[in-house]
């Protein structure tokens, strides 16, 4: 005759066990999830590179097709930066804004 106390007992080792197994299954599917996670990085990363070593191939050889226009977008580019970072620091009392 079991009292109510071991019932309890023996109520609470299947309630262990089976929290035992739900963790083991959540375990198990977040390494799957997480190894896809991984392998679809990895993809992003490599297709990232290859567009960045894409686009800096075509960078050199305009470079090398138009030298002066090269020279001239720099210049531009330098300047309209400069101007920028002038107004700001002035804006922000990063420097003495002349």
């Amino acid at each position: 005759m079991s009292t109510t106390s071991d019932q309890l007992g023996n109520q609470a080792k299947e309630v262990t066990d089976d929290l035992r197994t739900m963790g083991g299954t959540v375990r198990d599917a977040a390494r799957e999830k997480l190894g896809h996670v991984g392998k679809r990085a990895s993809e992003c990363c490599e297709h990232a590179r290859d567009k960045f070593h894409g686009a800096a191939c075509a960078c050199e050889q305009f470079v090398r097709q138009r030298p002066l226009t090269s020279v001239l977008l720099a210049a531009g580019a330098g300047l309209l930066l400069g101007c920028f970072w002038k107004a700001a620091s002035s804006r922000f009392g990063g420097g003495d804004g002349k």
